[in-house]
């Protein structure tokens, strides 16, 4: 009989009985999406293996405890975020429980009492967390930058032996408050309101301690900057330095909705910072991730790392903000929410006329009720101007209208500098787009719009090669921007006016992938298509384009690629 020693993950979803009864036919759905997009990725990501599935169950096994653990770890922060947009009777929550030991093999499946305690310690987790044995804390313990709490030793029926069990703790051990100490909470501010607390510094060198403040003081005040965001000012947030905090209390004692925190360490030659966005009412986690550096120059990984922290954050924020303005009754609606909500019309509904009238108007509803509001006239501007040049809008009036208006309300902004910079490079004022593009990104680095934005302008104004290097950059430190199909399209067009053509339909490729319901990609694909003479596979990509959008017109998809391409989409237009 043939063993192995293994680290085991045994899950089931909480409440599974209650969601059937209400919903079969949509939980059955729902659980195998989650399987297919979420689950099954992130164990194949860390290496491990799915024995078995049991309805509502499933059986994993790993060779390294690490990987279980972060596989587990993952999981559950990206069904947290999945399951932020829901109603909660609509929410599918997992348990999961991670053992360490010998298992049987048999066949393709594993038993023994290691499996049986990886099942008991899934049971005793709660929803959306997890649960180790003390031998899968002891392994992870000095691996990885996570927190967990000490359940004790427990008795599990039918193991013959107590065992000692672990917590993941999502946002840190509870904190005990003196009731008397508790003040009256603050209300929420209208905008997107964020605490970021100090960095933990995991090392005894005071030099990383310098880095780890001068690190979050950076990031308090870049993301002061956003005119959308309302931060708390450090002295507030340095309040909580050095203690153990309750995420849930923080968020009521400052008024605030997010809560950033993290902690920085440095490894052999390396510094790493981890850091997590936290929604504070509930305590679910919206992002975390992990940034690496070499630690040779303290001060330029402060920049670095600070900038790379923003530009990520920022759409993470946003992205949570409108699916909260959402789920609000429009009679509820401000001018921030009208704002809010245009932002993230293109992402959700596509490059369609009637988003484009959609969006417009709800702009409008913004300037109506605040006419002073410089960043929705700016996103108004951009939104028309990117309209007008794919034809869905016929006179550019009023976009430069806007961005002029916008400008002279606040000419200090790098997101109105921003969005009115790309609306006039669009509607060929291209000199004086760059112009304000190179003010937006020197006002704030971490402006990923800004940065495509310049580099589409300077693809426009014929400078290629260093319109790659601004495309590549505004791609890489936003990689989760919901904006990536569309920048990915102008870097591949890029990359072609270069001769780059191998590169360049890898990365329409690319874009295509990353939005299934886009057609602006795949116009592009083939347009690049054609200019390698594989026009097979340029009118199948074509058509792809059109099957998304049926009203597609040769003027629109002109519009996409630009005048240099357009005699080669009009190659196959027809076929």
């Amino acid at each position: 009989m043939e063993r192995r020693l293994a680290a085991i993950l045994a899950t089931d979803v909480a409440g599974y009985s209650r969601l059937i009864r209400a919903d079969e036919e949509g939980t059955i759905a729902a659980l195998k999406a989650l399987r297919a997009d979420l689950i099954d990725p992130k164990i194949a990501e860390h290496h491990g293996r799915i024995v078995k599935l049991m309805g509502d169950g499933m059986l994993a096994e790993f060779a390294s405890v690490v990987d279980a653990v972060r596989a587990a770890v993952e999981t559950q922060q990206a069904v947290a975020i999945h399951n932020s947009g829901l109603p909660k009777d609509k929410r599918i929550e997992f348990r999961v429980g991670i053992n360490l030991g010998d298992v049987v093999i048999d066949g393709d499946d594993i038993h023994g009492d290691g499996v049986n305690v990886a099942a008991r310690l899934e049971s005793l987790s709660e929803p959306g967390g997890i649960c180790v044995s003390g031998k899968v804390y002891e392994e992870v313990r000095d691996r990885t930058d996570l927190a967990f709490e000490d359940l004790g030793e427990q008795q599990f029926k039918n193991i013959d032996r107590r065992v000692r069990v672990w917590r993941w703790v999502a946002d840190g051990p509870a904190v005990t408050v003196d009731a008397g100490k508790v003040s009256v909470p603050l209300s929420l501010p209208d905008k997107a309101s964020i605490a970021v607390l100090p960095l933990d510094n995991m090392s005894d060198n005071r030099d990383y301690e310098y880095l780890a403040d001068g690190m979050t003081e950076d990031i308090i005040t870049l993301l002061a900057r956003i005119p959308s965001f309302f931060v708390i000012a450090r002295n507030s947030s340095f309040s909580y330095k050095g203690q153990r905090r309750d995420i849930r209390q923080v968020g009521r004692e400052l008024g605030v909705r997010y809560v950033v925190e993290g902690s920085l360490r440095p490894v052999g030659n390396r510094v790493r910072v981890t850091i997590q966005l936290i929604e504070a009412e509930s305590g679910n986690h919206i992002w975390a991730e992990r940034f690496d550096r070499a630690a040779a120059d303290l001060f330029d990984v402060q920049d670095e790392i600070t900038n790379a922290i923003v530009a990520r954050l920022e759409p993470e924020l946003t992205r949570a903000e409108f699916e909260l303005i959402r789920r609000r009754p429009p009679a509820d609606m401000d001018a921030w929410d009208y704002y809010r909500q245009a932002s993230g019309i293109l992402s959700l509904k596509g490059w369609h006329e009637r988003t484009f009238t959609e969006g417009a108007e709800l702009y409008r509803k913004a300037i109506a009720l605040d006419p002073e509001f410089a960043p929705a006239r700016a996103a108004l501007s951009l939104l028309l101007s990117l309209g007008h040049m794919i034809g869905h809008v016929t006179e550019p009036d009023e976009a430069l209208s806007e961005a002029d208006q916008a400008l002279a309300l606040d000419s200090d902004s790098s997101e109105v500098l921003g969005f009115a910079g790309c609306a006039l490079s669009d509607l060929g004022h291209t000199t004086r787009g760059i112009e304000l593009l190179e003010k937006a990104i020197e006002q704030d680095p971490s402006n990923a719009q800004a940065w495509v934005a310049l580099g589409a302008a300077l693809l426009s104004n014929r400078q290629p090669e260093l319109a790659i290097e601004k495309l590549e950059h505004g791609l890489r430190i936003s990689p989760r921007d919901n904006r990536l199909a569309v920048w990915g399209g102008i870097l591949a067009l890029a990359l072609g006016f270069v001769g780059r053509f191998d590169e360049a339909i890898e990365q329409a490729r690319v874009a295509c992938r990353r939005d299934d319901k886009l057609h602006n990609p795949r116009v592009v694909l083939a347009a690049l298509l054609v200019t390698e003479n594989r026009l097979e596979e340029a009118a199948s990509a074509l058509a792809e384009a059109r099957r998304i959008r049926p009203q597609l017109s040769l003027r629109e998809a002109r519009g996409i690629v630009g005048g240099r391409y357009a005699k080669a989409l009009q190659k196959i237009w027809e076929l």
